[in-house]
């Protein structure tokens, strides 16, 4: 079993995929990960409510951003501190 290989998989269900994504043209491959990053961005965001019922909108989007943009460059671009406020 090599270390890409998922754990939580059953082998036979992994081969499946596999041939699945083998089938995919590049566009098809391309929307799947787009789809995934706006649910992992839509899970982020839910989170950032759950913890800050309060924010705006704006607060919202910096600490979603703050979770994926290095904090020095969140600072410079947008002036938060992600040391201070939090992510």
């Amino acid at each position: 079993m090599s270390a890409d290989w998922p754990n939580d998989t059953h082998p036979a269900i992994h081969a499946i995929q596999i041939a699945g994504y083998r089938k995919m043209s590049p566009s098809q491959k391309l929307e799947q990960v787009c789809s995934l990053t706006r649910t992992v961005q839509q899970l982020a965001l839910l989170d950032v409510r759950r913890r800050h019922p309060h924010a705006d909108a704006r607060e919202q989007a910096l600490r979603v951003a703050s979770r994926w943009i290095d904090p020095e460059l969140m600072l410079r671009a947008f002036g938060w501190d992600v040391r201070k406020e939090g992510y």
